[in-house]
């Protein structure tokens, strides 16, 4: 028996060692190349497959340099506005949601862009503490390796947002007939404003919820100036 708990221990520490230079390696590698495919895509793919719906996966990856600047700015006041000062976790929006998921049973998130780089691109959506465990493990990780410019470059291009619909070109595409580096400010908006649920809301034929907050984003825009560069970034209101 001793022999045995030897022999697993020894195994356990090399598998350990193993997933974590893997994981290392992986994340300084997508600092330099696309990414190829996430899990959700596969998730969402199999989804299909199982409910007899033709399978979709559309995405097109472009460098940040061919996306509307007016994306990022509008992903950055709809989703982080600590973005470039937080070193990849909102304290106190983790504090807050903490505090109303413990009086309510409908959760919210208090996740940065960061973080959701992190779940999209390297683990499953399915919600657990030890997905969120991980979660926080890449997200220290691509802060480290990663640019901010990078991370949100990565971020435009995996994020989902519609069926079968994943990245700001395949989008772009999709729901307005146009380049990603066409956008106009109000279709980034859009575009911003159906992340929190992209398979439930169209940015091309808004309700009046999503309008609403099209609205809001461009008046954040707004309010920050009206420009996003990534050498002078605006700083959190």
């Amino acid at each position: 028996m001793k022999n045995f708990f030897s022999i697993l221990w020894k195994w356990t520490k090399r598998i350990a060692i193993a997933y974590f230079a893997l994981s290392i390696f992986s994340v300084i590698l997508f600092r330099f190349v696309p990414i190829p495919v996430t899990p959700l895509m596969l998730f969402r793919c199999v989804d299909q497959k199982i409910a007899g719906q033709p399978m979709k996966l559309d995405k097109t990856w472009v460098s940040i340099d061919k996306i509307s600047p007016d994306l990022p700015f509008a992903a950055f006041c709809s989703e982080d506005q600590d973005f470039f000062t937080h070193h990849g976790f909102n304290w106190e929006g983790i504090k807050a949601a903490w505090k109303h998921d413990e009086k309510s049973k409908r959760l919210v998130g208090a996740s940065t862009i960061s973080q959701q780089t992190a779940k999209n691109v390297f683990l499953s959506t399915r919600r657990s503490w030890i997905r969120k465990g991980f979660e926080a493990y890449f997200t220290v990780l691509i802060e480290l390796f990663w640019s901010k410019k990078r991370i949100m470059e990565v971020y435009l291009n995996v994020v989902e947002l519609g069926k079968g619909i994943y990245g700001a070109e395949a989008a772009s595409e999709f729901y307005f007939h146009k380049h990603a580096k066409d956008l106009t400010r109000e279709e980034c908006s859009a575009l911003a404003a159906i992340l929190p649920d992209p398979l439930k809301w169209s940015p091309s034929r808004p309700g009046p919820f999503v309008q609403s907050r099209i609205q809001w984003i461009m008046s954040q825009m707004n309010d920050y100036g009206g420009k996003f560069d990534f050498n002078n970034p605006p700083k959190s209101h």
